[in-house]
């Protein structure tokens, strides 16, 4: 099970501040209970690990199967929450090397519409000519120019490569129910679709068929990851008693620290396939929080790799830091270190010890240096690096998200700066109905001469 220990945020905040933040935490909880909290519209995350019947796991199930069958390689495409959920899962789970010698098992998993990047384009449309591939296109709207671009493309391939027959087995949306681009796509082609609940919000979509299907098609069990996600939302309810829900202590611990001048946190790792759950856990957060001028920035490193680019401002920078740590208890596979006879590197000290023990004793050591260097820590641990505490990692974060948010006084479920860079983008391309930002951008960057 997941365990919190905020023992390392002394001396910056001490156990009595963050107890005193249960009424404030226990009257935001009701707030997320109630629906009265700003966002309320988009609050169907809160309760759908619950609400997933295994019905609609069995329908995910048996789509995966049809792509598993008939695909040597699935293209996902999407952005943001579209994708970085599912990313995380899988690349927590896979086999760090697979994709150098795959056995066919599985197919390749793949991520398009996440850039704009020509190179990475056209070096995937390379690697899928002669493949058997599909596609999994998840956009609400079909609008969202780097998916819809990157769709565009793998649509016409695939219906090149494999006949329209076929890429109607092998391409699947995930979308609106009723509206938009990708869904009259979808109706119109034919395409097994799934719905983005209205009321779910993409970086709170992992445990809808966003995250599901691709995770499923990896070949991965999304029971087990809906079974943990399903624990931690009773582990973390509004009735259980402060102390003892982890996601209400993390966003007081959180607040605490933030009150107290620590503008930035760091989320650690030491294991390299938490990479993406890193990367997942700084959309959820960053965009949730960082509004109205608020919000703690969220940054990630993977240890012990960055002590080796990162530390030294970690441990001497700026003081505005906290880090939170997620520690896998244990690994999946056991390794020890080997003795030499000539013992060049001095290192036979370590002969017969596990390599995850080495790595335990440079969490342990790194944490306690970071503290001494003024860097308040907290520690999320988890048993195993397994579907079941994945799910539970993933509906701890959502939750904690939610709290921290109405203690900050912000919505966390809309993005309005998101919008800013899009709509000087589609000036800059002249599409059309933005002429009056063409020509108001053409006036900023060239202005008339002085007289």
């Amino acid at each position: 099970m997941l365990k919190l220990d905020i023992s390392k945020a002394a001396p910056a905040v001490s156990a009595d501040i963050i107890d005193s933040y249960a009424a404030r935490v226990a009257a935001a909880q009701q707030a997320l209970e109630a629906g009265t909290c700003p966002g309320n519209d988009f609050l169907g995350w809160l309760h759908l690990p619950s609400g997933i019947t295994p019905a609609f796991l069995a329908d995910i199930k048996q789509t995966a199967a049809v792509m598993r069958k008939e695909c040597d390689a699935v293209v996902v495409a999407g952005i943001g929450g579209s994708y970085l959920g599912a990313r995380a899962v899988i690349e927590a789970l896979a086999n760090s090397f697979e994709w150098l010698s795959r056995d066919g098992s599985n197919p390749a998993i793949l991520f398009a519409g996440n850039n704009i990047g020509e190179d990475y384009l056209s070096e995937l449309t390379a690697y899928l000519r002669g493949r058997r591939f599909g596609v999994i296109n998840i956009s609400k709207s079909g609008t969202t120019t780097e998916t819809a671009l990157a769709f565009r493309l793998l649509k016409k391939q695939c219906e090149e490569q494999r006949g329209k027959d076929v890429a109607r087995r092998v391409i699947v949306a995930i979308t609106d129910a009723h509206r938009g681009a990708a869904r009259t796509c979808a109706d119109k082609e034919g395409y097994k679709s799934y719905v983005i609940p209205d009321n779910v919000g993409g970086r709170f979509s992992v445990l809808t068929p966003v995250g599901l299907l691709p995770i499923a098609v990896a070949g991965y069990d999304i029971e087990q990851l809906v079974r943990g996600a399903q624990d931690m939302e009773a582990q973390t309810a509004v009735g259980v008693p402060f102390a003892e829900n982890p996601a209400a202590v993390y966003a007081a611990a959180r607040h605490a620290l933030y009150t107290g001048g620590k503008k930035i946190e760091i989320l650690a790792n030491y294991q390299p396939k938490l990479h993406f759950m890193a990367e997942w856990w700084k959309q959820l957060f960053g965009e949730s929080e960082g509004k109205d001028g608020k919000g703690i920035y969220p940054a990630s490193v993977d240890l012990t790799t960055d002590l080796h680019s990162m530390g030294q401002w970690i441990q001497q920078g700026e003081r505005t830091i906290f880090e939170t740590v997620i520690s896998v208890e244990t690994p999946e596979h056991e390794l020890l270190f080997p003795s030499d006879e000539e013992n060049l590197d001095g290192l036979n000290f370590l002969a017969g010890k596990r390599v995850d023990e080495v790595n335990k004793m440079a969490e342990l050591g790194t944490q306690l240096a970071h503290v001494d260097g003024g860097v308040p820590n907290l520690r999320i641990a988890v048993s195993r690096l397994d579907a079941y505490h994945l799910g539970q990692l993933i509906y701890f974060f959502e939750r904690a998200c939610a709290i921290h948010c109405q203690l900050l006084g912000v919505n966390a479920f809309n993005q309005p700066g998101v919008e800013a860079y899009k709509k000087n983008m589609f000036a800059l391309l002249g599409k059309p109905g933005y002429e009056a930002e063409t020509e108001a951008i053409r006036r900023k960057t060239n202005p008339q001469p002085l007289q």
